[in-house]
């Protein structure tokens, strides 16, 4: 293992002091427990937005801490989701009055913690609402799953929610918004290699010099099948053509209503020719901008072929796991209200622009 760390117990402390000391005009830390919250915080009158999981996926979700997006992340342990009191006492920091948004990946462990972790900041009398994200299109379970993943619509939910709460939304706008977006967006990943957790000192997998992975998540579980490695051309449009012509989606989640928590039944409707999409094309950690680019021209050629027009664009290392070398693909349907609040100021260390 070769990896720029002192000793592998003060991984994720470290690197959250360097952000800390590199950002402290947009963030600060809180440690024991450990939290990323904007510097300004709590923003008054504003919803606080709150995201976190295990730390090996940077800049998400602790670089996207900022005016326009969250209001604090929690970090756990690499790979490992952070705990009910991580969440609590963000929410706790960050709550002005109107109340807080966590936005969860669909990972059991962040489910079981976000779910505790609400709980409390109710009893505290904090209104609160939990909306999960489950956007992978690759399989319906997993290692770490029951149903889909939550995956690359993570980041553009929390920029899109971030604005919403920037601009005025009440808790129960962001929620809807944060709910719509999740419905309109589909993902799926590839892995050309496994990356080292610091704790395991070795790969997670295995891939031979000519095989990937397809249909990977952001830890290395595994995906549809494992096949031998063909050019980006023909990954590209796998990827794409799985996305597009996924089926709608129905799955049972649960969330908060009135204290109480409420079993509801989502569709995620399919795209359709005519669609307006943003295109996010995301490094897994080990790939190049260049060859992420090479992947965005084959992209834009499917979705074109298909009748869906791309209207805005993301590509670069926003959901990574360690030094895998792969990468994902994520189309978001954008409507007006979606355009608006994407186009929106953001100042994080992992996003900006419009300011």
């Amino acid at each position: 293992m070769k990896k720029l760390i002192n000793a592998v117990p003060d991984v994720v402390k470290e690197q959250l002091e360097g952000m800390a000391a590199a950002h402290s005009d947009v963030l600060k830390v809180h440690f024991e427990p450990d939290f990323v919250y904007r510097a300004d915080a709590p923003v008054a009158g504003k919803v606080a937005i709150i995201s976190g999981g295990g730390s090996g996926h940077e800049p998400m979700h602790g670089g996207f801490v900022g005016m326009g997006m969250l209001d604090a992340a929690c970090p756990g342990a690499v790979f490992t989701s952070p705990t009910p009191d991580q969440m609590y006492e963000a929410a706790k920091a960050v709550n002005s009055g109107a109340g807080v948004l966590f936005l969860v990946k669909n990972y059991t462990g962040d489910v079981l913690n976000f779910e505790m972790a609400a709980d409390m900041a109710a009893a505290e009398g904090i209104p609160v609402q939990n909306i999960l994200i489950d956007d992978d299109v690759a399989v319906k379970d997993s290692l770490y799953t029951a149903g889909r993943r939550g995956v690359g619509t993570t980041v553009l939910v929390e920029k899109i929610v971030g604005a919403a709460a920037e601009a005025g939304y009440n808790l129960e706008q962001c929620a809807d918004l944060a709910r719509k977006a999740n419905s309109y967006g589909r993902s799926m990943g590839m892995a050309l290699s496994s990356c080292t957790v610091p704790a395991a000192g070795k790969p997670i997998f295995e891939l031979g010099e000519d095989e990937m992975e397809f249909g990977i998540g952001i830890h290395g579980e595994p995906g549809q099948k494992r096949m031998k490695l063909v050019p980006a051309d023909e990954i590209t449009e796998m990827m794409a053509l799985e996305i597009i012509n996924d089926k709608a989606y129905t799955r049972t989640v649960r969330e908060l209503e009135d204290g109480q928590w409420v079993d509801k039944s989502l569709t995620d409707e399919p795209f359709k020719r005519g669609d307006k999409v943003i295109a996010f094309v995301n490094s897994m950690g080990g790939t190049p901008v260049s060859e992420l680019y090479a992947v965005y021209r084959k992209l834009a050629q499917v979705c074109a072929d298909n009748g869906i027009e791309i209207v805005r664009n993301l590509i670069g290392p926003y959901i990574t796991s360690l030094e895998m070398a792969g990468m994902s693909i994520t189309l978001l349907k954008a409507d007006d209200e979606i355009l608006r609040f994407w186009d929106a100021p953001v100042k994080t260390p992992g996003l900006r622009w419009g300011i």
